[in-house]
């Protein structure tokens, strides 16, 4: 006759000593919050790197979808101005691309929190937005990004892009991708000028 085996029923395994011993890390006050959010709200030395940028500019673009094409080159005005008390730049932008009208709407910001810039873009091309996040440390003549959108296919396209200020007249916004043997090159450049 077999005999049935009884079940062992294990303990789950013990929290030592020292881990029950850890201290919990203390609750922050209120007031203490309040700074720490007053800080992050508050438009910072981030923020006035993009002052250069805000104004009336005319821009012309230069954009190869591979690299060895003959460049195509267009126009347009783009207004920039500082909304949500000077937390943001925006952009609006009008004028043509590939022989046809052209719109775009772009917000640069810098996140205190986390130390870098953000950014995002939508334009006429497109019903998908473009995201950008600084990377690397910014100066007052440069500020680098990562950027991700998605092509008609719905495959994503990652690009590199700068952000190049002259002086408080001209600036500059350069996109970088792959080509499909691997190597960068520049898929774009808009030169703004004051109007």
């Amino acid at each position: 006759m077999a005999t049935k085996k009884k079940a062992v029923r294990r303990k789950p395994a013990s929290r030592t000593k020292k881990a029950r011993r850890a201290p919990r890390p203390k609750a922050i006050s209120q007031e203490a919050m309040m700074e720490k959010w007053q800080a992050a709200m508050t438009p910072s030395d981030g923020h006035r790197r993009l002052e250069p940028m805000a104004g009336t500019f005319r821009a012309k673009t230069t954009f190869v979808m591979s690299p060895g094409e003959t460049p195509q080159t267009s126009d347009g005005t783009s207004v920039h101005r500082f909304v949500v008390g000077g937390r943001y730049l925006e952009q609006v932008y009008k004028g043509t691309s590939m022989g046809m009208p052209f719109e775009g709407i772009g917000y640069t910001g810098y996140d205190n929190v986390r130390k870098r810039y953000v950014g995002t873009w939508m334009d006429s091309f497109s019903t998908g937005l473009l995201h950008s996040f600084g990377v690397g440390r910014p100066t007052a003549n440069k500020m680098s990004f990562v950027a991700e959108a998605f092509d008609p296919s719905g495959k994503k396209m990652a690009f590199e892009t700068i952000l190049r200020v002259a002086d408080n007249d001209h600036h500059s916004y350069e996109m970088w991708t792959k080509a499909p043997n691997g190597k960068k090159f520049r898929t774009m450049i808009v030169e703004y000028t004051r109007a």
